[in-house]
């Protein structure tokens, strides 16, 4: 029986044992050479990478420069605001988690799947992928008592724009927005969600008003929940700035300007710093920086009075009457004209088969330099025009400072029009006729200005003939860009005849008359239509509002040393003493009596009324 259980036969080989012990041993060593390998060799490197992975760096937002005006007064501050982003390394599904932001938030899933492609690459590793810059208060608490759920969101706490007076300024401060893909490109500093000026002194001293983001690190756990933090680098603040503009006076014109359309420029004459710079209709700046909606913008654009438009800078207009103390400057600078010599004004010239009328029927009578400026008598300034010819005229009007921008610190400003033969002929391909000759002396025909521009022209009338640029800053300093080319006795017949204007029975700007100021004005009624026959024998409130002419007045305003220049400009206002007239008035009661004239609630309502049965009849036609 013993024979039948010998199993010495069935020894295991001995090379087959040292076959496995051999490679029990290789495996060994191939796991020790690899243990050395990451351990050892990349140890260190290793080590860093998760040390990384543990740690991690995150920038701190600066918050942007504050805003004053000229005395003080807060315009532009910052709040906190709260963004949402996903880091993706921490974040398990993609998809799955950007649907559910989309239904937090409302938002379109795909424009923030394609918003979250687009800029992955431009993300560093464990930084937030800012898909929402802007969170509700409700929203926010909705997604915090979630965040556990979903590991990779993040929630970033950074400083949103807020203007304290929303319309007010808006044409001055502009807006900030979200920076698109080729302002992140210009700047490195700039990362997806930050806001950058878009437009205004927001968008001009950008650079300045910006500041410098700081620096923090923090632990994270395996979930990627934050522990310890501490500062590397601290932001440091924007600079801030002070406006020129008067709070107060912005808000006065404003309010005059109200239910209208147009546009208020109130500088210092003596340093060429702007007290108001008011356009109108405006918008709301804290619609930009906190989010603007499709249907907000659609409102915005499609709106037939244009309140994204700064009308003070960008829109241009035929001067009307205003531009008869320039036309009266080139026939002084040319020695055409004796200003004691008189001309018969009957009501009206001709020039060949036309008749150019003046605008008082039974005309002026013998009418020297003074009663033609001070009671705007047409027939003289015919004459003059067909003696100066357009070349003098606009020579001297490009001198002082027409037909080329101000140099204002605020973009997209228009330079207007200051026609020449040449520029005639290139436009429309034909020449100069002499009833344009005319029509420009009287400042029709192509002749385009801005408001500012026309302001800063009588602003160089009373403070010896200098040219200045516009200013915004309160600590900048004067700059005199050019001189108005005038002996200082010529310069003084226009601003007595400016203040005749005024003071006289027969002028046309009595009643912006002010007790204890030198107070002078020139109005203007710039024609936006040539009035039909029908049109002409309607009285004026009964003329549609898009047929009726601008109103115009410049103005003068000095007691002591103060000096000011004052342009308005009110679109379809009729006339210049009654439709632009009372806004000056209020602007001169607040410079130098203190006074606040509010706009009465009753023309309020009149020219609301205007305007939209205007716009109604032409959207029915």
């Amino acid at each position: 029986m013993s024979d039948l259980y010998n199993h010495s036969d069935q020894a295991p080989p001995r090379a087959g044992l040292l076959l496995l012990q051999g490679l029990i041993l290789f495996v060994f060593c191939l796991f020790s050479v690899r243990l050395w390998y990451l351990q050892i060799h990349r140890g260190e490197e290793y080590a860093l990478k998760a040390k990384e992975n543990q740690l991690r760096q995150e920038r701190v937002f600066s918050p942007r420069g504050l805003i004053r005006d000229r005395n003080g007064d807060l315009l532009a501050v910052n709040e906190p605001a709260y963004a949402l982003g996903i880091v993706r390394e921490d974040c398990p599904d993609i998809d799955k988690t950007v649907h559910q932001i989309a239904a937090w938030t409302g938002k379109d899933y795909f424009e923030l799947k394609a918003l979250y492609n687009k800029m992955r690459r431009r993300v560093k590793p464990f930084e937030p992928l800012i898909l929402v810059p802007n969170l509700s208060f409700h929203k926010l608490a909705i997604i915090d008592a979630n965040r556990l759920r979903w590991p990779g969101l993040e929630i970033q706490v950074r400083p949103r724009r807020q203007y304290r007076y929303g319309k007010l300024l808006a044409h001055v401060l502009g807006y900030v927005a979200e920076a698109n893909e080729e302002e992140m490109s210009k700047k490195a500093d700039l990362d997806l969600g930050d806001n950058v000026g878009k437009q205004g002194i927001e968008f001009m001293l950008e650079d300045r008003m910006r500041g410098v983001k700081g620096l923090t690190q923090f632990e994270v756990d395996v979930t990627g929940r934050r522990l310890k933090e501490r500062i590397l680098k601290h932001p440091r603040a924007g600079h801030e700035i002070s406006l020129s503009i008067d709070l107060e006076l912005q808000k006065i014109a404003m309010d005059w300007l109200s239910e209208e359309a147009g546009g208020v420029a109130v500088m210092d004459a003596n340093t060429g710093q702007l007290w108001a710079l008011a356009t109108s209709p405006s918008y709301d700046s804290n619609d930009f920086s906190s989010g603007l909606s499709s249907a907000q913008w659609a409102e915005l654009r499609d709106n037939p009075l244009h309140p994204m438009q700064n009308r003070v800078i960008q829109s241009v207009y035929p001067p009307g009457s205003v531009f008869k103390h320039v036309v009266a400057g080139a026939a002084l600078h040319y020695d055409m004209v004796d200003p004691k010599e008189t001309v018969n004004c009957l009501g009206q010239i001709k020039l060949g088969r036309h008749v150019f009328r003046c605008w008082r029927k039974g005309g002026h009578g013998k009418t020297d330099f003074e009663k033609a400026l001070v009671q705007s008598c047409d027939v003289y300034f015919y004459k003059m025009g067909k003696k100066l010819t357009v070349d003098r005229m606009s020579e001297f009007a490009q001198a002082v400072g027409f037909g080329k921008t101000t140099g204002i610190q605020l973009p997209h400003e228009k330079a207007g029009i200051m026609p020449t033969r040449a520029w005639k002929r290139k436009r429309f391909g034909e020449g100069w006729q002499g009833g344009d000759n005319l029509n420009m002396s009287i400042g029709q025909g192509y002749t385009l200005v801005t408001p500012l521009q026309v302001a800063r022209f009588f602003a160089g009338v009373i403070n010896g003939g200098k040219l200045l640029k516009p200013l915004l800053l309160k600590d900048d300093k004067t700059v005199v860009q050019a001189e108005i080319p005038l002996k200082p006795e010529q310069l003084k017949l226009l601003e007595t005849a400016l203040i005749q204007t005024v003071d006289s029975d027969r002028g046309t700007c009595r009643r912006i008359r002010t007790k204890g100021v030198t107070v002078g004005g020139k109005t203007g009624t710039a024609q936006v239509v040539r009035l039909t026959d029908e049109l002409k024998a309607l009285k004026d409130d009964d003329i549609p509002y898009r047929f009726r002419d601008h109103a115009w007045m410049a103005a003068i305003a000095e007691q002591g040393d103060r000096k000011f220049a004052i342009a308005v400009l009110v679109e379809h206002g009729l006339h210049g003493g009654s439709g632009a007239g009372p806004i000056v008035k209020a602007v001169i009661q607040y410079l130098f009596n203190g006074k606040v004239l509010k706009k009465p609630e009753a023309k309020k309502a009149k020219a609301r009324a205007a305007r939209e049965l205007s716009f109604n009849a032409t959207r029915t036609n």
